[in-house]
């Protein structure tokens, strides 16, 4: 490793978050005068770098959110969008629910940058096994923190485009398309997330603490995502005997953590809650500081909304109270809206419905946006200060409920939690619960279905698809079967170009 790798570290003290745990009297030197000489000599020093990675994390939402969700169906044009909510200036993002990419239409380029997050980790890793300045608590913790997260990392790169390049040493060069190294088969990159996940488990040991407002990386993070790893290779060659590690880990959860359902849906999301004891790992954003990286693609320009109405309301748009302030470019499907039962809270709390109405005053739907993330006002501005959940008790509820069908019991205790919030006081379980709904036929439809409706807009339900298999993304997108390659995403010109020794994903033109 080169002393200057220095330059290219995020420094936790320059981007503190808003967090108690920078501290005021560490002195700084310019990131450009920094080197091994200098740095990784306190205590505080390692705890900076710590809060560093998590704020490089929250760069990353966007990447999440677009590889976890966007060809999933739940976002695109359908019959009946009016013009004003088919796309402002897509830009391109269209072609990732067309399911049209390629190396010149990538839909996310240079591997969602992730791989710069994961060189932070590698450095972390390397210093923190040969640090003398840290307790030995303080070294364990921080190593499930690192460990943890690069297999979170790594399980991205591994769900979208299968093989990956893997480098678990730091270098000085951060750019994965200048690396000139060959990607791994897709096997070798889950064995690197499985071993990942054991050594953030044997990091934190008893430590279940989540700390900062639970927006840090925390045992029980690392064992949601080991869950999440195992219910995957379940569905395919791991069977019962995955499928009981998942549950074991989501048990793991239940017993050491104080966590529930919020009584509101909304209220998970509401900015007044952030930090609440559903999620068990949020992005933090806070006013004046950080907003959410991807809203203003998901929400109208408050110019065009003025032309609609909000029936539940009976009014029409207002610059003033509706003050989106976005550039439309992915609109929610009215399918997606209308998937929704009437008496479901999640519907009008996730998507916000536009009507366009005739003389004589009725409505006619004309488009669907995002509504789940409404931040706050400030000054005559909206700011989406709203956390971005990664893990929540209703992702460990259905979680349990995926691994218990797959050994054969019965998942309705899960499922009828997460539906009994959802229909509030509405909610009768004769009607609602499980197994008395239509869907309920199929147990795993059931569950995705309830996926698709309780997480939307949190990048998971194109990933939901693809773990429970690939007949299922055929089902339920407009992907086909006999373009099975595009389960997987291509690589862009530019990697290609600076990386000769990638090569394009299997199925897409080569380079």
């Amino acid at each position: 490793m080169k002393k200057n790798i220095l330059t290219y570290i995020i420094l936790g003290s320059l981007t503190c978050m808003g967090m108690s745990s920078c501290s005021n009297n560490l002195e700084l030197s310019p990131i450009s005068n920094y080197s091994d000489a200098v740095y990784w000599k306190t205590a505080d020093q390692f705890d900076s770098f710590v809060v560093g990675l998590h704020a490089r994390f929250r760069t990353h939402e966007r990447s999440f959110l677009f590889l976890g969700e966007l060809r999933s169906g739940t976002f695109g044009n359908d019959p009946g969008t009016t013009a004003s909510f088919t796309g402002e200036a897509s830009q391109g993002i269209e072609r990732m629910w067309q399911h049209n990419l390629d190396m010149d239409n990538p839909g996310v380029s240079n591997f969602g940058g992730l791989y710069d997050q994961i060189n932070q980790l590698n450095l972390l890793i390397s210093k923190l096994n040969i640090s003398t300045v840290l307790t030995e608590d303080s070294k364990n913790y921080y190593l499930g923190i690192a460990h943890g997260m690069r297999a979170f990392y790594y399980f991205q790169l591994y769900r979208s485009w299968g093989d990956a390049v893997i480098q678990t040493d730091a270098i000085d060069k951060i750019d994965v398309s200048n690396l000139a190294k060959e990607a791994s088969p897709a096997a070798e990159v889950l064995k690197l997330i499985k071993s990942d996940i054991e050594s953030s488990n044997a990091g934190f040991g008893t430590d279940y603490s989540i700390r900062q407002a639970r927006s840090f990386w925390s045992k029980g993070a690392t064992l949601m995502l080991q869950a999440e790893v195992y219910l995957w290779s379940a569905h395919r060659e791991g069977g019962k005997q995955d499928a009981t590690i998942a549950k074991n880990a989501l048990t793991d959860i239940k017993s050491n953590l104080s966590l529930g359902l919020q009584p509101d849906f909304k209220n998970v999301f509401d900015v007044k809650s952030n930090g609440n004891n559903e999620m068990i790992l949020g992005i933090r954003h806070k006013l004046n500081e950080a907003s959410l990286g991807f809203i203003s693609d998901f929400v109208p320009n408050a110019n065009i909304l003025v032309n609609f109405y909000d029936s539940l309301s009976n009014r029409s748009f207002s610059v003033t109270q509706d003050n989106y302030g976005g550039i439309l470019r992915v609109p929610t499907r009215i399918n997606t809206y209308r998937n929704y039962h009437d008496l479901d809270e999640r519907k009008n709390s996730s998507i916000q419905a536009a009507y366009s109405k005739d003389d004589v005053g009725n409505y006619k739907i004309a488009g669907c946006f995002l509504y789940k993330y409404q931040g706050e006002q400030n000054a005559g501005s909206r700011a989406y200060s709203n956390d971005f959940p990664i893990y929540r008790y209703a992702d460990l509820l259905l979680l349990m409920a995926e691994a218990k069908v797959i050994l054969g019991e019965s998942p309705k205790e899960e499922i009828n939690q997460v539906r009994a919030r959802a229909f509030g006081s509405h909610y009768q379980e004769s009607i609602f619960g499980y197994p008395n709904q239509i869907i309920d036929k199929d147990p795993v439809e059931a569950i995705l279905n309830e996926r698709k409706l309780e997480f939307l807009a949190e990048g998971k339900y194109w990933y939901d698809l693809r773990r429970f298999g690939d007949k299922y993304v055929f089902a339920h997108t407009g992907l086909s079967s006999q373009e099975a390659y595009k389960l997987l995403w291509p690589i862009d010109r530019k990697s290609l170009t600076n990386n000769r020794a990638l090569k394009q994903t299997a199925g897409y033109p080569q380079f």
